[in-house]
């Protein structure tokens, strides 16, 4: 049974979150905890509705870089031993393939969270959230603490390794053979997503959070060089590109061909292509059947309820990074997409129509399974609508209502 997540741990971390720009000026406030019944809109400054409802929780960051120092915090709250994460990595804000692409050191057996700075300086946000998290080193890493990806500014005092690359491409690419080497074997599966529309890649991170499988780029005009090295490394590995043809070509995905096997997932449309990849699983599930556990199986699949999701701006990519590792712990789940603030789209809508709403039958609600949603971005980014909308699709009903 999935429960929702504890709300206690969310208010420790709301002093990350730069405010949720709702109606009001309450709405917009970080939360406070500890508010007395004396208090003009108590319940409203504790952060309800606007951080949590019932089902959801908001990191409400006004930019993808708040968004990764309080996912970080979320994740490892580093209150206690054993809450602290082995090492943090830090992207480059300026590089949301980079900053993607970097979501895989997330899963085993890395476990890094994910951090957002600048080339020129480092944001208070990303500084603060890294004091706190105080990461203590990765045995995988030889005791490092930092992993630096391209022009990422990092402070002093951690032990670090960086990773480096021309571009974004490149840097994917290296990423991969970072991991490669840190694990002593290549993965067998690889996701290759556009360069050129970052909307249609962004669900590559979740998958990639949860999998630790890589994320390379191709671009509308063909295979770069570095991407295609890569490739060659993995052996002719299972290749699945992410995005319909009107985003990569089929003479891309023909190219590719040349270096393992390619199958296509994804649809038109940003919102319909995060779905396509939620239900997605290679090879299929027998229908009401679970898949979990089909050998060398790859997508979420998740075509049931009892699940997580993850719910964020298409047009705001690195937020795709920054939540990356709320994936890959917790309730886990795929990231879906809205493409407009106020309006859940109608492919998500249907998603959660048909797949996700739990019902309980005669042994009560207790013995059902439940949903809980993550909302990234502020209201924004996603509407404190669309948040309230998302906590009733994902609400437990009684069969047949």
């Amino acid at each position: 049974m999935r429960r929702i997540q504890p709300l206690a741990l969310v208010l420790a971390c709301a002093a990350a979150l730069a405010g949720c720009s709702g109606g009001s000026k309450v709405l917009g406030s970080a939360p406070v905890v500890g508010l007395k019944s004396k208090t003009s809109q108590a319940a409203q400054k504790l952060g309800f509705p606007a951080v949590a409802t019932k089902n959801t929780t908001r990191v409400g960051g006004g930019d993808p870089i708040v968004d990764a120092a309080a996912v970080a915090l979320a994740v490892y709250p580093s209150a206690l031993p054993g809450t602290r994460p082995p090492a943090v990595a830090v992207a480059p804000s300026g590089d949301w393939q980079a900053a993607v692409a970097a979501s895989s050191l997330m899963a085993p057996p890395f476990r890094i969270p994910l951090l957002l700075s600048n080339r020129a300086s480092i944001p208070s946000a990303t500084s603060s959230a890294l004091n706190t998290l105080a990461p203590t080193g990765s045995k995988q890493l030889r005791g490092s603490q930092l992993v630096k990806i391209g022009d990422a500014e990092v402070p002093g005092g951690y032990r670090t390794q960086t990773i480096t690359g021309a571009d974004g491409i490149a840097l994917a690419a290296a990423i991969d053979a970072y991991e490669t080497s840190a694990r002593g074997t290549s993965s067998r599966t690889v996701v290759v997503a556009s360069a050129d529309e970052p909307a249609y890649a962004m669900p590559a991170a979740a998958w990639a959070a949860e999998s630790g499988e890589p994320i390379l780029y191709v671009t509308a005009g063909g295979v770069p060089e570095a991407t295609r090295k890569a490739l060659m490394t993995h052996q002719t590995p299972r290749i699945y590109l992410l995005g319909p043809p009107s985003v990569i070509p089929n003479s891309v995905a023909h190219a590719l061909a040349s270096y393992g096997s390619v199958k296509r997932v994804g649809a038109n449309g940003d919102a319909a292509n995060s779905v396509a990849f939620a239900i997605y699983r290679d090879p299929a599930c027998p229908v009401n059947q679970p898949c979990a556990h089909v050998p060398h199986s790859f997508g979420w699949a998740i075509r049931s309820p009892g699940h997580g999701y993850v719910l964020a701006d298409a047009k705001r990519p690195l937020d795709a990074a920054a939540a990356a590792a709320l994936s890959s712990s917790g309730s886990y789940g795929p990231l879906l997409l809205v493409d407009d603030a106020s309006t859940l789209p109608k492919p998500v809508l249907d998603y959660f129509l048909n797949y996700a709403t739990p019902g309980f039958g005669v042994d009560g609600p207790t013995a059902a399974v439940y949903n809980h949603g993550w909302v990234v971005g502020d209201t924004s980014a996603v509407s404190l609508s669309v948040q309230a909308q998302l906590d009733s699709l994902l609400e437990v009903v009684p069969q047949g209502s």
